[in-house]
């Protein structure tokens, strides 16, 4: 059993942070490439950023770039997104996922999801 648990989320004004937060359940002796995903009403789902198993590759989206940042304290097993400078346009649920392969920016990419937080930034 592998569950992903997500929080974080919430409601801020433009040019503010939240950091979001996966915690990975289940299978700790296995080493997960995490996936940040988000999805806008009526848009599909759209790479944010990922994060190889031990933490050293990191890419982002160029939207997010520079203002996203992800990384992970795998002794707790868990994987962060810091969002920075937030932008109306960065409204959306957000989701994390986990591979046993490499990070990818493609859903298929992935096996295992989280519930989804909402991040709602106002203007």
């Amino acid at each position: 059993q592998v569950r992903l648990v997500e929080s974080g989320g919430g409601l801020v004004q433009a040019g503010g942070s939240l950091k979001l937060s996966c915690e990975v359940f289940g299978r700790e002796g296995s080493r997960f490439a995490m996936g940040w995903f988000r999805q806008a009403p009526g848009k599909e789902r759209e790479f944010v950023a990922s994060i190889s198993q031990g933490g050293g590759i990191r890419r982002y989206h160029d939207s997010v770039k520079g203002r996203f940042a992800t990384s992970r304290d795998n002794d707790k097993n868990t994987v962060f997104l810091q969002m920075n400078t937030l932008q109306p346009a960065d409204t959306a649920d957000y989701y994390c996922a986990a591979t046993l392969a490499r990070p990818s920016d493609r859903t298929s990419g992935y096996d295992y999801w989280g519930q989804g937080t909402q991040v709602t930034v106002s203007s």
